[in-house]
């Protein structure tokens, strides 16, 4: 029940994340036509690589939610660190044409025109992004989808960007600074190229099958360990694939007991751990202590 409800979640989330995409792109585009700034033309590009973005998590989750098949026995959880990969190229692409369109800026200054019209804008597409990354970590906190994860980190960005472009709206209409259109376009980039990295990273600890995270494994033994017929554990091996997770270990039991015994132990060890790891496939080994 509890994976039915994480893939109804994370399907919402790709659909708002895709909606508000498209509506922040049509109404950026008539803002840009309307001010000329290099600073709100790097809101703009950053919202159609977001709709490319979204698009390709929304391909990419429905295929991660797909259940395992004869030629995928462990399912499908790894195309969401590839839709992960697949943002991040996206977001490198956006920076790299934001860092030449402000160099240019500086080259060639060019005031801002109707401005009070791009500040609107940017209003209400920092409404709009807030609202949506705030559903998207609920989400995330709900399921550990790491491909909602990556857009949550890339919309997050989006309301660094948004602020940015209002506060350089203001300077360069307010106070005369031309100067802080292309500062802060160039600002934004490099926080756009971090952020990037951030989502390459954790996409490839999943790819690389990493091991979860040192609380998880300390978790995952106090609990094995808490169970009195079992003496010691060991060969612990964890990973993690999308929203599911993979468990393997040895349990060290008595030798005198008997088989029913030892799976009795085990399957109440494997009933804890389902509890606490709720999309845990779990495989579990007896052995008799001692053994070399």
């Amino acid at each position: 029940m509890t994976k039915d409800k994480n893939a109804v979640l994370m399907r919402r989330a790709t659909y708002a994340s895709v909606t508000v995409a498209f509506a922040l792109i049509s109404i950026k585009f008539f803002a840009y036509v309307m001010t000329g700034s290099v600073a709100l033309l790097s809101s703009l590009i950053d919202s159609v690589l977001d709709s490319l973005a979204s698009i390709l998590n929304f391909i990419a989750v429905r295929h991660a939610l797909s259940p395992a098949d004869e030629e995928h026995r462990f399912g499908h959880g790894k195309a969401e660190p590839l839709a992960g990969l697949g943002q991040a190229t996206f977001i490198m692409g956006s920076s790299l044409f934001l860092i030449f369109e402000a160099i240019n800026r500086f080259v060639n200054p060019r005031q801002i025109e109707h401005s009070n019209v791009g500040i609107m804008v940017m209003l209400i597409s920092l409404l709009a992004t807030v609202l949506l990354v705030l559903y998207q970590r609920h989400v995330v906190k709900q399921t550990g989808s790491i491909a909602i994860k990556a857009d949550s980190i890339h919309y997050f960005s989006d309301i660094a960007l948004n602020i940015g472009v209002i506060l350089a709206l203001l300077m360069s209409s307010y106070a005369g600074w031309t100067m802080a259109d292309p500062v802060v376009a160039l600002l934004i980039a490099f926080y756009i190229i971090y952020s990037a990295w951030q989502i390459v990273k954790q996409s490839l600890d999943q790819l690389m099958d990493r091991e979860l995270s040192e609380q998880d494994r300390e978790k995952i033994e106090k609990i094995i360990l808490e169970h009195e017929g079992v003496v010691s554990q060991h060969e612990l091996r964890t990973r993690a694939s999308g929203m599911d997770i993979f468990i393997q270990t040895h349990l060290e039991m008595e030798g005198e007991i008997s088989l029913n015994d030892a799976h009795r132990i085990a399957d109440d060890v494997e009933k804890k751990l389902q509890t606490a790891f709720p999309n845990a496939d779990i495989i579990i080994h007896q052995d008799p202590v001692g053994l070399e």
